[in-house]
């Protein structure tokens, strides 16, 4: 395999606070990986250098072989990389099909935009498959569950054709057969992308997770298997507040 996305030597500094802190960070095409770590840790400040949101100090971020440093959220969008945020962004007043049909005309010429569509497209058609939201796609999104509305942000996603998927705590506020369909939707999603996730959930991370990466006070701490992360005793007082003696298997 080769590398999806390569972060080397990676700082950024807000105002003298050092948020980042010389992050080497290596994800392989297909692979499914994990990022935790406290508050401050530098997890969303990581997502948001990839995505072209914020700029680093120094360093370089590496996607599919192109520098994405210096480049603008839409450029980057473009080149194949999707995000969603910890609240989901769709457009409550338009129907699940129609958001999805929106999302996919990202990719479109401007004068098709004005033309009606007829029919479901590919994309959306996917989209709706994957999701499993079909039966809601003529319901409007304003009256989705928490979870089916992550879900329809993620199928506006795939839409577009992504390379590489952001998940920020796509679990957050969940309930438990919520966070069961969200963890079974990413594993599908994986099989064809590559899906990088923001959690703080640890049931999930040792339900779905293979390898993860633990960030603190903008470092890599370790990276390795879920076993790896659970066993380290520098994990359980850092990332879980707990003297090494704890296991992190206790943790509910």
């Amino acid at each position: 395999m080769s590398a999806m996305i390569e972060v080397r030597g990676l700082s950024v500094v807000f105002d003298g606070f050092r948020a980042i802190d010389g992050i080497d960070l290596t994800v392989e095409q297909g692979e499914l990986r994990f990022l935790i770590g406290p508050n401050g840790a530098g997890k969303t400040t990581l997502i948001d250098v990839i995505t072209g949101l914020t700029r680093p100090t120094t360093g370089e971020v590496v996607f599919d072989g192109r520098s994405l440093v210096g480049l603008r959220e839409h450029q980057i969008v473009r080149l194949g990389v999707g995000r969603t945020f910890q609240t989901s962004v769709v457009f409550e007043e338009l129907t699940v099909l129609e958001n999805l049909d929106l999302a996919a005309s990202f990719r479109q010429p401007l004068w098709s935009l004005a033309r009606r569509r007829r029919g479901v497209s590919d994309a959306v058609a996917g989209a709706l498959e994957i999701t499993e939201l079909g039966p809601l796609a003529d319901r409007p999104a304003g009256v989705l569950s928490h979870g089916q509305r992550q879900w329809l942000e993620i199928g506006m996603l795939l839409t577009q054709g992504p390379k590489l998927l952001l998940l920020d705590e796509p679990v957050a506020g969940m309930s438990k057969d919520e966070r069961e369909r969200t963890g079974e939707l990413m594993t599908s999603v994986a099989r064809d992308h590559t899906v990088i996730v923001i959690e703080h959930d640890m049931e999930f991370l040792r339900r779905y997770a293979s390898q993860v990466t633990v960030l603190h006070e903008g470092r890599v701490l370790i990276e390795g298997s879920v076993d790896q992360i659970r066993d380290d005793p520098r994990v359980q007082e850092v990332y879980l507040g707990r003297k090494p003696s704890d296991a992190v298997g206790k943790q509910s």
